[in-house]
């Protein structure tokens, strides 16, 4: 494809003459060179002067190209004249080059005034109303979709499904304007188009998937996003996990302020933290000190909070853990995992636990856990907790994960330890290492620690294999270049979608 080109514009006026608004619409598709595009129409009136109007981003596409539309409307004034009918061009500026469509050079594009809606010859349908996902309470995804009328189609039918096309749903559309006929035509590289339009009905579904066919009397035609079928997914869980130190570092409260930051700017759901820390006061605790209340305080929107310490750390805090959710906490519950339970010992491990209902994903078990050193309880905590963790799961449980710093390193003896348990999985290496991650965790390869030596984690996300997510995506946070450091451990962000 071209690295801009028009699929389609409309030049309507609406209203009573003395009082009527002109719209100017225009449907791009651009190549995805990279960012920070320049997307606009350049257009000029029946008064001759050239203005401008930017295009915004509204889609991806399924071969990798990108939909961009502008809009601008003229309501009539006293003593102001409407832009009537326009000449047009679209521009793309990017890395400091320039790219223009501009009907191949013969005479721009011509569009006159109420014309409706034209399209160019680049695509037979186009969707006008392109999105990029499902928005979080959105139940309803109306389609409209602008048809060459050449084609003289008589039927368009939305093939639609829910779950990965177990079931299918069919939606027929509504003829809106243009005859069904084979009306021929045009100008200026315009043709007249038909115009469609559906609803469908997704409920509190996660993701949304569909074809489109429209038929004329002699023959079918399909539009499946070149064989990738068109896919509109909610938002992925986003969970965030970070020992914060317990009060050791130096400009603390700057550090909770970004912390803070990142919650907000990547709009994590679910924070699970480890060393949250709050004055001893005699073993009474000072919530107004508590770190994990101070971060959730500093969210633009408060968090969901539940929080317990463990034992007394660096001589004056009360040390523990905390789950943050952007949904409500079910089924809160907190354990020591520990054979300790001594509150001056260090090896007295505690647990938070909860259960969260995430829209359109389901009821998800969350825990939050600092787990000893191999030599100093792990593998007696570790079972402890997977043993907790699956008792709590029950048929409406869609995942459980593992979440916090469990001072084993990648390929270790403790690693080994999850690794062969069959129940847990990395999720950080099933998103960005697959196929170690299956050699591993699937098949069990004899030489895959090998593969580790300089894999220095200790924090993980560990989910039960038998859950109803997939981690799509993992990234670390908190170092020199993304937000700075705010712990002698590293953040990480993890993303869920379901299977």
């Amino acid at each position: 494809m071209d690295n801009i080109q028009l699929l389609y514009v409309a030049n309507t006026v609406s209203g009573k003459a003395t009082a009527s608004t002109q719209t100017l619409q225009f449907l791009l598709r651009v190549a995805n060179l990279g960012y920070g595009k320049t997307v606009e129409v350049h257009w000029a009136g029946e008064d001759g002067v050239w203005r401008r109007v930017l295009a915004d981003y509204c889609a991806s596409g399924g071969d990798g190209s990108e939909y961009w539309r502008a809009e601008v409307a003229f309501p009539r004034q006293a003593r102001t004249e409407l832009p009537g009918d326009i000449h047009f061009v679209a521009r793309l500026e990017y890395a400091g080059r320039e790219y223009w469509d501009n009907n191949d050079g013969c005479e721009n594009y011509f569009c006159a005034a109420g014309s409706g809606g034209r399209m160019t010859g680049v695509l037979p349908l186009v969707q006008l109303n392109p999105m990029q996902g499902l928005g979080a309470a959105q139940r309803n995804v109306p389609l409209k979709f602008a048809v060459n009328a050449a084609l003289a189609v008589e039927k368009v039918t939305v093939h639609w499904t829910l779950d990965d096309w177990r079931h299918v749903h069919k939606a027929g559309c509504r003829l809106l304007s243009g005859k069904r006929s084979a009306t021929h035509g045009g100008y200026a590289g315009l043709h007249p188009v038909q115009l469609w339009s559906t609803n469908l009905n997704v409920s509190g579904a996660f993701r949304l998937q569909y074809s489109i066919c429209y038929e004329s009397k002699e023959q079918a035609f399909w539009d499946n996003n070149g064989e990738r079928n068109y896919r509109l997914s909610r938002a992925p869980l986003k969970v965030m996990i970070l020992n914060l130190h317990c009060y050791q570092e130096d400009d603390q409260d700057r550090k909770f302020w970004q912390i803070a930051k990142a919650v907000d700017e990547l709009n994590a759901d679910v924070v699970c933290l480890q060393e949250v820390a709050e004055h001893w006061n005699d073993g009474q605790g000072d919530w107004a000190s508590n770190s994990a209340n101070i971060i959730n305080r500093r969210l633009k929107k408060p968090f969901h909070l539940y929080s317990d310490w463990s034992h007394l750390g660096f001589d004056k805090y009360r040390e523990g853990v905390a789950i943050l959710s952007r949904y409500p906490l079910e089924r809160q519950e907190a354990r020591y995992v520990s054979d300790s339970s001594d509150a001056y010992s260090i090896h007295s491990r505690k647990v938070v636990a909860a259960c969260i209902d995430v829209p359109c994903i389901g009821p998800i078990d969350v825990f939050s856990a600092h787990l000893s050193w191999w030599d100093d309880g792990f593998r007696d905590q570790f079972q402890r907790l997977s043993d907790w963790a699956d008792s709590r799961r029950g048929a409406e449980v869609a995942a459980t994960l593992l979440c916090g710093d469990f001072n084993i390193a990648a390929g270790s003896l403790g690693y080994r330890l999850v690794v062969d348990g069959h129940r847990y999985e990395d999720q950080y290496l099933a998103a960005n290492a697959p196929a170690l991650f299956q050699q591993i965790f699937r098949v069990d390869d004899a030489h895959w620690r090998d593969r580790l030596a300089d894999d220095y984690r200790i924090d993980y996300v560990f989910m039960n294999k038998d859950s109803g997510l997939r981690a799509i995506s993992a990234r670390v946070l908190f170092t020199e270049q993304d937000y700075g450091r705010v712990s002698d451990h590293c953040g990480y962000l993890l993303e869920f979608e379901p299977l």
